[in-house]
C-alpha cells in the first residue's frame, strides 16, 4: 500500500474516531439533561410549596360551619367574592353561641345547635377572642383570608391572649395595646406602627355566602 492510500485510511479512521466521540459526548449530555430535568421540576416544587407554607401559622386552627343551616348575615357578609373587603369576626365565648361581628357594623348570635356541640372547635389562640375571615381586594379573584384575631407581636411577647384586634371598615385591623395597624386585604402586613409580624394566618375556604367556612390549620 502506498503512503497516499495509507493516509486516506488513516483519515477514514480518524473521521470514524471523532464522529464516535461526538456521537458520545451528545448521548452523555442527553443523559444528564434527562437526570436534571426531574430533579430542577422538584427544587421548583418545593420552593413553590416552602412559599405556600411560610404564609400560614403553625397554631391549630379547626372550624366547620354550615351556613346553609343557620343562614346568618353578618358571616355571610364576609364570604361573598361579589363583596370583597368586608371581613367577619367568629368568636364562641360560651359553649351555648357563637358571636358574629363585621367590619360594618353587623353583629349577630347564633346558637349552637346538636352537632356544632359534637365538632372540635378551635378559633385559634383563644375561642373567646376568635378568628376574623373575609375576601381581601387586591386580588382578581379575590383571595379568602383567615386572621387569627389576636395581636400577633403582643401576643408573641406575652404569650397571654389578651391583645385582641379592633376591625375597621377599611380593611385594617389595630391593636389598643402596641398601636400597629395591620391590613386585612393585604395579607395582614403591618401599615401602621413598629415593624413586627404580620398577622398570623390560617388555611380557610368557603363554598360561598350561605355555603360551609372550613378553617383547618
Amino acid at each position: 500500500m502506498n503512503r497516499g492510500k495509507r493516509s486516506e485510511v488513516r483519515g477514514e479512521r480518524c473521521e470514524v474516531r471523532g464522529n464516535r466521540l461526538h456521537t458520545g459526548i451528545a448521548t452523555t449530555i442527553l443523559s444528564l439533561f434527562s437526570l436534571l430535568a426531574p430533579l430542577s421540576t422538584l427544587l421548583v416544587t418545593f420552593a413553590s410549596c416552602g412559599e405556600s407554607e411560610f404564609e400560614y401559622s403553625n397554631h391549630r386552627a379547626h372550624f366547620i360551619y354550615d351556613n346553609s343551616i343557620h343562614l346568618d348575615a353578618t358571616l355571610a357578609s364576609a364570604m361573598n367574592p361579589m363583596s370583597p373587603g368586608i371581613f367577619c369576626r367568629i368568636s364562641r365565648s360560651t359553649t351555648a353561641y357563637f358571636d358574629f361581628e363585621n367590619n360594618q357594623n353587623m353583629s349577630s348570635r347564633v346558637a349552637v345547635n346538636a352537632v356544632e356541640q359534637q365538632r372540635i372547635c378551635e378559633l385559634g389562640t383563644y375561642n373567646a377572642s376568635g378568628i376574623i375571615v373575609g375576601y381581601g381586594t387586591l386580588d382578581s379573584p379575590p383571595t379568602f383570608f383567615a386572621y387569627d384575631a389576636q395581636c400577633p407581636n403582643c401576643y408573641e411577647e406575652s404569650n397571654m391572649p389578651r391583645y385582641q384586634l379592633s376591625m375597621a371598615s377599611d380593611g385594617t385591623a389595630s391593636c389598643r395595646n402596641c398601636k400597629r395597624k395591620y391590613d386585612m386585604n393585604n395579607g395582614g402586613i403591618i401599615t401602621n406602627g413598629s415593624q413586627g409580624n404580620k398577622l398570623i394566618r390560617y388555611r380557610a375556604s368557603t363554598t360561598g355566602p350561605m355555603g360551609v367556612l372550613s378553617i383547618n390549620n
